[in-house]
């Protein structure tokens, strides 16, 4: 049980003139960060709002329980990749390969800043429930279109290209995936930026005719 001291403790981690906002983004890091180092099913309310520095009170506030907590970060995160990666296929570039190669980046990148969020999104979502798993290949599908638009757009230009069907964006997508997943379940000290040329080539192949 936790006494009236510990308590004290915890709450004046809350400063009062904290937004909810800055609560809310203090509740998903800290989930990311137990999750990171308990796994999904380990991770408890308390170990949440321990990393997070606040109250069970202040959990409960923002969401129902931990999957809840969970569906909100990884919608959220891959929310913001997408935006990244659609800004980096749009920017001018010398090549289409260039630009293609600007989009791996922009993930890849975004995934070796956050490690511990990369390891929840990649790995522990698939132990988190249907619903995360419902969400993680909504997700998938909104990188397959994603792909398929820049494809579109590059092959006005460049004919040359194969178009690419929603079954094999969703087939590359998935593979890129796997392949990060593995080097993360791995503990690999390899960075993930050093799998774009693998990422590319995939990419190339399903594209380029003749490769």
């Amino acid at each position: 049980m936790q006494g009236p001291r510990s308590r004290n403790i915890q709450e004046r981690s809350e400063e009062p003139s904290e937004s909810p906002d800055i609560h809310r983004l203090r509740l998903l890091e800290g989930f990311s960060a137990a999750v990171s180092e308990r796994g999904y099913a380990s991770t408890t309310i308390a170990h949440i709002v321990k990393h997070a520095r606040v109250s069970k009170r202040t959990f409960y506030e923002h969401f129902a329980d931990k999957e809840e907590c969970f569906l909100a970060l990884y919608a959220e995160a891959t929310e913001i990749v997408r935006k990244g990666i659609e800004h980096a296929l749009r920017a001018p570039a010398a090549s289409w390969e260039q630009q293609l190669e600007a989009g791996l980046d922009a993930y890849l990148s975004a995934l070796e800043q956050n490690p511990a969020l990369t390891r929840a999104c990649l790995l522990e979502i698939q132990a988190a429930g249907p619903r995360a798993l419902e969400l993680r290949l909504r997700g998938h599908a909104k990188f397959a279109t994603l792909l398929r638009e820049f494809v579109e757009r590059t092959r006005k230009k460049h004919p040359e290209l194969r178009p690419l069907s929603g079954p094999m964006a969703t087939a590359v997508v998935g593979g890129i995936d796997e392949l990060l997943l593995v080097n993360v379940e791995a503990s690999a000290k390899s960075r993930l930026t050093e799998l774009r040329e693998t990422a590319a080539e995939l990419m190339r192949a399903v594209l380029v005719v003749g490769r």
